[in-house]
């Protein structure tokens, strides 16, 4: 049985998905046409497109846009040749892509793209970020993004903003990983990836053009059970630097509500840094980030509270397994020695799963004061959301109660 479970995840799709692909908007006499062309790999001088879909069995194709401009308002498609992740160079790979290779590579760019000043790393495990990093070195961000959580980091997609070099790459040759994606890749590096037989090595020379993708509207489509298609505008978020925020305020019952600390210059870019990461997260979702690095993720909750609670809870056994692994090598849920567990549990109960300090990220807003409530009593000190709530006064007064700042974003940032 096992070994059918294996072969199935080795099975190769051949698709029966058309070599191109229209797609026509009409108003009245008015037509706007796209041309697409399937993209296909050469792997062991054979061409293949997508391994398959989000399973085995799921037939699945990936289309790069060749020819057609479409403008819907405020939309419009990326002009053709400007691709990123539908137009891969594929330098190594023991397995060629399927969909959830190309789609996680695909998100990790989208929230690695308003990341360009200085090195940063992101690593995308279903569609979401397990952990996302800032820092001086490159290395230095992709070890902080994998030890954000590193249990959930194995087998993920892994983008970074820079050219991949030999101290970057030994770090990650250390993990399993599915997918490294990179804008180049420094002499030696290929050698080091060749040891991972299985791992997918991505070249998109356009990352280093990122940046100008911020703020560019695409045209989103989301097929229904029934064959019905969704269309909308994709997301650009709004406030994209501290003078798009506004310090939290509302009215209640003819009463003015204020926060009144203003942010540290640390808290704005921590804000600001988790804002735009939430922008790649599934909703509803509330995350932690501190020195401009990911201390817990929660995604994908139906209630607020809950998924506050979620990635406080992360936090903690993240940070465990940290610094188990750290010092001894070992995962924390390998760890037999009951003594050195305590004494790791004490540790991270003092430091309160690495929260003290930290900012905390909401989508949307916080309908009660008690979803705040659960970020304030670990110590976080900052809290961005969108504002607009009834009770925004709750948590205004939360947060003054204990010395917290917040700001509002004017601006929900939900993703399905």
């Amino acid at each position: 049985m096992a070994e059918d479970l294996k072969k199935m995840y080795r099975t190769v799709m051949d698709d029966h998905f058309t070599p191109k692909m229209e797609i026509s908007f009409v108003d009245d006499d008015k037509r706007q046409t796209l041309f697409y062309e399937k993209v296909v790999w050469v792997v062991d001088d054979v061409q293949k497109g997508l391994r398959y879909g989000e399973n085995p069995g799921q037939e699945a194709a990936l289309y790069k846009l060749a020819n057609g401009n479409l403008v819907l308002g405020e939309a419009q498609t990326i002009q053709p040749g400007k691709y990123l992740a539908s137009d891969i160079e594929l330098l190594q790979s023991g397995k060629h892509p399927g969909k959830t290779n190309l789609t996680d590579a695909d998100n990790s760019l989208n929230i690695l793209r308003y990341f360009v000043d200085k090195p940063a790393a992101v690593i995308v495990k279903h569609n979401n970020p397990c952990g996302v990093a800032r820092a001086a070195s490159l290395e230095e961000a992709y070890i902080k993004a994998n030890m954000a959580d590193r249990v959930a980091a194995f087998g993920g997609c892994i983008a970074v903003n820079r050219p991949v070099d030999k101290a970057t790459a030994e770090a990650i040759a250390n993990q399993y990983a599915e997918v490294v994606v990179a804008p180049e890749f420094d002499a030696g590096v290929m050698d080091i990836f060749a040891k991972k037989k299985n791992l997918r090595v991505v070249k998109i020379g356009n990352i280093s053009r990122l940046q100008t993708f911020v703020g560019e509207r695409t045209v989103e489509f989301k097929s229904l059970i029934d064959g019905g298609i969704i269309t909308q505008w994709s997301f650009v978020p709004q406030a994209r630097s501290k003078e798009g925020l506004k310090l939290a305020e509302c009215e209640f019952q003819g009463k003015t509500y204020r926060i009144e600390r203003e942010p540290t210059e640390q808290e704005y870019q921590d804000m600001l840094f988790g804002w735009l990461v939430e922008s790649g997260i599934t909703s509803n979702s509330v995350i932690y980030v501190k020195n401009e690095v990911t201390v817990g993720i929660g995604t994908g909750e139906q209630d607020r509270v809950g998924v506050a609670e979620i990635a406080r809870d992360k936090a903690y056994r993240k940070l465990a397994d940290r610094y188990c692994f750290e010092e001894l090598n070992i995962p924390y849920n390998e760890l037999a020695d009951e003594a050195k567990k305590r004494e790791i549990d004490e540790k991270v109960a003092g430091e309160k799963g690495g929260l003290i300090g930290s900012a905390m990220v909401s989508d949307a807003f916080f309908p009660f004061r008690d979803g705040v409530d659960v970020g304030l009593h670990e110590g976080i000190s900052a809290i961005i959301h969108a504002g607009g709530s009834m009770n925004d006064y709750q948590s205004i007064e939360a947060c003054n109660e204990v010395g917290a700042t917040m700001v509002y974003t004017g601006q929900r940032s939900f993703k399905h």
